[in-house]
């Protein structure tokens, strides 16, 4: 969920209990977690610029700052994500706690997030449909999984997104408090959320393809190799050229299974690829491309050339 479209329907912690999550429903899973933690988050880092109710007193309508952190996070180098497909990554972590939080509660529940942007000021925010799964190791400690869950098709991003994204935590414990009651009681929820707990990229997915002619050819002749590089616009759902690209020429001969560089070219202003070689054995050719912070590198399909 876009944390910007979040923090604009959230004022602040007085707007937390209509956000709170019911016990009994949040414990069957599903996107419930998700989106009510997002608000959570959302509107934890909206008050007065406090981050996870820290300064919170008697008299705020808000959770109260509980004694839970986070540590040993462990998330892929690289998430893909292409323009409609759900893309799930696993994350690891540790759960530090106090003696007075029970994490074996059935209304306690965490989570892993990734977050674009500052901790203080995130433009983004990423978390998973259900919560983590925590396994008690000690009496203050637990090693939980969860997902990082992304639907670009629902505009979870903007193009602006790709790039280094860092890694955070969360735990929320309703302790037997009911959302839907009247008596309902905010600051006897407890809270904690923690950042800079890692990081990794998330990139827009990417295309290449290949198709080399005349086929077949005479040995020594030329022929011609096109092509095109496009990755993801998770903005109109689309793919789209991406210009000015280094991109090399390979060719694998027949019989052999490693692709050799030929020349490298740059990528057009549309994203389409042309050069042109001379042919002296039967062989594949592909276009390679090495990638970037933003966008993942990809190798074409290779296009076999009969030489006569």
């Amino acid at each position: 969920m876009r944390i910007r479209a979040t923090v604009a329907a959230v004022s602040g912690a007085l707007a937390l209990s209509a956000l709170a999550m019911p016990a009994a429903h949040a414990a069957g899973g599903g996107s419930s977690f998700g989106t009510e933690a997002t608000k959570l988050f959302a509107a934890a880092h909206s008050t007065s610029g406090k981050t996870a109710f820290s300064a919170t007193t008697a008299d705020d309508d808000a959770p109260y700052a509980m004694d839970v952190s986070f540590s040993n996070v462990k998330i892929a180098k690289a998430v893909t994500v292409g323009t409609t497909a759900h893309v799930a990554t696993s994350v690891t972590y540790t759960l530090t706690h106090g003696a007075d939080v029970d994490i074996t509660a059935a209304d306690f529940f965490s989570g892993a997030y990734i977050y674009k942007g500052s901790y203080e000021d995130s433009a983004n925010f990423l978390i998973g449909d259900d919560p983590a799964k925590c396994t008690v190791t000690s009496a203050t400690t637990a090693s939980c999984k969860g997902n990082i869950d992304i639907y670009p098709g629902e505009g979870e991003l903007f193009n602006s997104d790709a790039g280094l994204w860092h890694a955070g935590a969360l735990a929320i414990a309703y302790n037997g408090q009911d959302p839907t009651s009247s008596d309902f009681d905010i600051t006897k929820v407890g809270y904690a959320d923690q950042g800079a707990l890692g990081s990794t990229q998330v990139q827009r997915l990417s295309k290449l393809t290949v198709n080399a002619s005349p086929e077949p050819v005479k040995k020594g002749k030329t022929i011609t190799v096109t092509g095109a590089l496009t990755r993801a616009n998770w903005e109109d759902g689309k793919y789209h050229g991406y210009a000015g690209q280094s991109v090399r020429l390979q060719f694998r001969k027949k019989g052999s299974s490693t692709y050799t560089n030929v020349k490298g070219i740059k990528s057009s202003s549309t994203g389409t690829l042309k050069t042109t070689t001379k042919a002296t054995v039967d062989g594949y050719y592909r276009f390679s491309f090495v990638g970037t912070a933003t966008t993942p590198a990809v190798n074409a399909t290779g296009d076999y050339v009969d030489v006569k």
